[in-house]
């Protein structure tokens, strides 16, 4: 019961955040969801693909929770709960210092800023870092093989939508500035040189 209480928590911080932020942003007239809008080929695909797996995890999340699943020892799911917890700060840190400039999806014809200060010194990508750690942490916490497949393919396809349209975006838009920030902060976590 108790890992069940701490899911659904790390749950409603985690999307309290995130919707917050897109019903905070839609008030000031900023578009958040970019997610496949205007956009076509690979780029469309990747970001629908995106969209559905993130919606499909939670789902997966949700079920196994309200089930109490759990194939591991209790060590396993008390080190998920510490990965959930540090993915929903992560996560919270990101949007808070993205300000306006945070979307999900890349803005293509809208302006933003290129954000390197705050958690942005030391991950060029912390929202997405805060998802991989929220859904590594509840897979931990309620462990079964179906989630453990949903999962994968959630953290893999947000890897493929920094690889190959988060980075690729930031490079065209923000050319020298990003490059050079991209040569002094890893992807994930952690400074280089």
């Amino acid at each position: 019961m108790v890992f069940q209480i701490i899911g659904v928590v790390l749950l409603l911080a985690f999307y309290t955040c995130y919707f917050g932020k897109m019903l905070r942003q839609k008030k000031r007239g900023i578009q958040t969801d970019q997610m496949g809008k205007g956009k076509r080929g690979m780029v469309k695909g990747i970001e629908l693909s995106v969209k559905f797996c993130t919606c499909f995890v939670v789902f997966a999340e949700v079920l196994a929770l309200f089930l109490n699943v759990s194939g591991l020892p209790t060590w396993c799911r008390v080190a998920g709960v510490l990965l959930g917890i540090a993915g929903v700060v992560i996560f919270i840190l990101s949007v808070v210092t993205m300000k306006d400039s945070w979307r999900a999806g890349v803005p293509e014809g809208e302006k933003t800023e290129l954000v390197t200060a705050g958690i942005y010194s030391w991950s060029r990508n912390p929202a997405f870092l805060g998802f991989d750690l929220l859904y590594l942490g509840l897979l931990l916490m309620f462990f079964h093989w179906a989630l453990f497949l949903v999962t994968v393919l959630a953290v893999l396809m947000l890897h493929l939508q920094i690889v190959n349209v988060e980075e690729d975006f930031l490079a065209q838009t923000f050319g020298g500035e990003y490059v050079n920030y991209r040569k002094k902060v890893c992807r994930y976590f952690g400074r280089k040189g």
